[in-house]
């Protein structure tokens, strides 16, 4: 069976949707028996900004890391409770691309994810990150909705 899910994985960016959609990701993987992982991307934007603003190397990776420290420790919190996370993966790019890949690489996965609700028009504009998951994914996905 090559769609069985053997693993949930919620990617978490730290917001009251990401939050949300912790929590509906630690029901399902409790009720299923599966494993909770999370995931976090730090994004490019924000990688090329520190670049451009002469950030030293050693300065971006402490600020990965504690982004990442920030987001799961969030998400953590936000399942207490409910089901300990099994595992942290932390990512840096591109959002959506970061997790379509991942999901490409790791079969097996069902994705939870928030979706913030921006307006139509920046949503037409700069998409989202949410939309971008569901269209290019190989793998279930779970938006969260507010």
């Amino acid at each position: 069976m090559a769609n069985v899910t053997q693993r949930i994985v919620v990617a978490c960016d730290g917001s009251t949707q990401s939050l949300q959609a912790a929590k509906m990701a630690a029901d399902l993987a409790k009720a299923t028996g599966q494993p909770l992982k999370l995931l976090a991307v730090f994004p490019q934007l924000t990688v090329e900004r520190m670049v451009i603003s002469g950030v030293s190397p050693s300065a971006l990776e402490e600020e990965q890391e504690r982004y990442g420290r920030s987001v799961f420790e969030a998400a953590k919190e936000a399942v207490s409770g409910i089901l300990d996370p099994t595992d942290e993966i932390l990512l840096k790019g591109d959002p959506a691309q970061e997790i379509i890949e991942y999901l490409e690489a790791n079969l097996g996965t069902h994705l939870v994810l928030g979706r913030r609700g921006h307006s139509t028009l920046r949503s037409l504009t700069l998409g989202s990150v949410s939309e971008k998951v569901v269209r290019h994914a190989t793998s279930p996905v779970t938006v969260v909705n507010d």
